[in-house]
């Protein structure tokens, strides 16, 4: 990379799943790259492997309060993600969310930065339109149990809009559907993460509902390619929605993850938890015309991916705790890391 195309950029909570993959693709393309994060939900795990490298940064701060930093440009990716995090304190999601908008709007401002909001599906609540586009404006509950998360990213679309009306700043928004892959936090709640987990412990996959209603799940590596085609490309004036439009029930989803642990788990069915969407699929049209882009990874070969690291980090946290046996490698597969949990 030359020196006048090298940028300095902010990642905040770069320390979680998402952003530690973001960081990782930026260090690798050359650019600095300064981390910030609270670790409430993100590691020091997760971005170990970048600390020694001369151009990356690691800065604890929570962005609910006002950050003082000289960069080029800002993902703003903080805020939990999983229904377990983000409802276990409400209040401080909410000012996450909007709080740390503002002040990062702020900072963009002061600085003549582009930012990146890191924005979800959720804000279309329980749709009536399948697959979502980005001009529907949702079906929600804005007082419900999962509203402070999908409230709070409203009102942080609304706030990149304004300050992108008002002050001229150049934004961007990325509504991110489900996403998947390693270094999600085994216990985050997601399905993804559950069936995982479970189907490596021998335990029942829990299915909530019928096992009906759909996601579209998308490979992290895939994502982070269309954050940063996102950050790049000209600004289209409208979030972009960014996920996989192949829909996916979740008892397909549970079968996919049984095939690929070699588990013989049962699935077990549960009642569904209120707010919790029946169908979730994005119209991707925007972000192929805009970005060039689409995912690339089968939902097969990204399990592949994330059940081996599942299996190394659940066989190693088993060592530590004394268990009997040998401690699986990264590379071992499903079946072996299986093994060495079931025998704990």
């Amino acid at each position: 990379m030359k020196e006048s195309d090298r940028k300095r950029i902010l990642v905040t909570g770069g320390a979680g799943f998402l952003g530690s993959h973001l960081c990782e693709r930026l260090v690798r393309a050359g650019q600095d790259v300064l981390c910030v994060d609270n670790f409430y939900t993100g590691t020091k795990e997760n971005i170990a492997h970048l600390l020694g490298r001369p151009n990356f940064e690691l800065l604890r701060h929570d962005i609910t309060f006002p950050l003082y930093v000289e960069v080029d440009e800002i993902y703003n990716l903080a805020c939990p993600a999983s229904p377990v995090h983000y409802q276990h304190d409400p209040v401080q999601t909410t000012k996450t969310s909007v709080n740390g908008a503002i002040n990062m709007l702020g900072l963009a401002k002061r600085l003549k930065a582009r930012i990146l909001q890191a924005s979800t599906s959720e804000v279309y609540g329980d749709p009536e339109m399948h697959p979502q586009q980005e001009a529907y404006w949702g079906h929600v509950n804005p007082v419900g149990i999962r509203s402070c998360y999908d409230e709070g990213k409203r009102c942080a679309e609304t706030l990149f809009m304004d300050y992108h009306r008002q002050h001229r700043l150049d934004v961007r928004i990325a509504r991110i559907f489900n996403t998947y892959g390693p270094r999600m936090h085994p216990a985050d709640g997601r399905v993804v993460s559950n069936f995982i987990t479970q189907a490596l412990a021998g335990q029942p996959l829990t299915v909530y509902g019928n096992g009906a209603q759909t996601r579209a799940f998308c490979y992290v590596d895939d994502l982070v390619d269309a954050l940063v085609l996102l950050m790049d490309a000209p600004a289209s004036g409208m979030p972009v929605n960014l996920g996989n439009p192949r829909e996916t029930t979740m008892l397909e989803i549970a079968q996919e993850v049984l095939r690929a642990t070699g588990s013989h788990s049962p699935v077990e069915m549960r009642p569904l938890p209120a707010d919790d969407p029946h169908q979730r699929c994005p119209d991707i049209s925007l972000a192929q015309s805009l970005l060039g882009w689409e995912p690339r990874t089968s939902l097969e070969e990204g399990l592949r991916h994330t059940v081996d690291y599942f299996a190394a980090r659940l066989a190693a946290q088993a060592h530590a705790q004394g268990a009997r046996g040998n401690v699986v490698p990264v590379s071992a597969t499903a079946r072996e890391a299986r093994a060495v949990v079931l025998n704990r």
